[in-house]
């Protein structure tokens, strides 16, 4: 027995010795994997509940739904609305955020008596069990779950500059603008944006392709379309963080 299986085991004592238990849904492959197993290894007792808000992008949701439905996991769904605190997208955004959700998430555990929420400070049988991002992944592969190579996904306020008004509307730009692309071939992509400009920020392996093919022109007419006025390719691609302040090179 490998280190990573005997990992996958200490999850499974974990799990079943919690009682019953919450778990923060939000479609990304550790909570995927998680509730997957959860429900495997506890069947009764467990529910997944996934947050919805104006700024988590609706496939998200949608895959969410879909997930537990396809093997019979208890899921249930809360909308919060837009939190006042966040709507001028501050720098400490997800702070914010995570408060409101997770105070939202222990009131519907409290209230359903459920004892634990995992995955949020309250009890982490991810982190316990010891298991790696790649074991995650590696152990969703072969579980045949869809998401294992799913790539990590963000709220859209990241595509948004700090310090930014934030409406629906633009929310739904961005949204749009990113389910084009990754319909077109190109998954992973973001699309930051900067007033009328759309910077489109995509991993390395799809430069050329989105420069040299000649949907280079349907993706700029789709984004003039979607209601972008000048769209841009980063030349630096795909990083996490592209807008933190701090992380700017001087």
């Amino acid at each position: 027995m490998d280190i990573k299986d005997e990992k996958s085991l200490k999850l499974d004592s974990i799990l079943k010795d919690l009682s019953s238990f919450v778990v923060a849904f939000s479609g990304g492959v550790d909570s995927t994997f998680l509730l997957h197993r959860a429900h495997s290894v506890r069947k009764s007792g467990v529910i997944g509940i996934t947050i919805r808000t104006p700024y988590i992008p609706k496939r998200e949701i949608d895959e969410a739904i879909e997930f537990t439905s396809s093997f019979g996991i208890k899921h249930k769904i809360i909308d919060i609305a837009f939190p006042p605190m966040i709507r001028n997208n501050p720098v400490d955004r997800c702070y914010a955020c995570k408060k409101t959700i997770f105070t939202d998430l222990l009131g519907f555990a409290k209230e359903n008596n459920y004892p634990f929420v995992t995955e949020l400070g309250i009890r982490s049988p991810l982190l316990e069990s010891g298991l790696t991002k790649q074991d995650i992944r590696e152990l969703s592969q072969e579980a045949d779950l869809d998401i294992w190579d799913k790539p990590a996904m963000a709220c859209l306020l990241t595509r948004i500059p700090y310090h930014t008004e934030v409406n629906e509307g633009v929310l739904r730009l961005v949204e749009d603008a990113e389910i084009m692309l990754l319909e077109l071939g190109f998954p992973g992509t973001r699309v930051r944006i900067h007033g009328d400009l759309a910077r489109i920020e995509c991993l390395p392996g799809y430069f050329e392709k989105i420069v040299r093919n000649p949907q280079k022109e349907q993706i700029i007419s789709n984004l003039k379309k979607i209601g972008f006025r000048y769209v841009s390719l980063d030349l630096e691609g795909y990083r996490t963080g592209s807008s933190d302040p701090e992380k700017r090179d001087l």
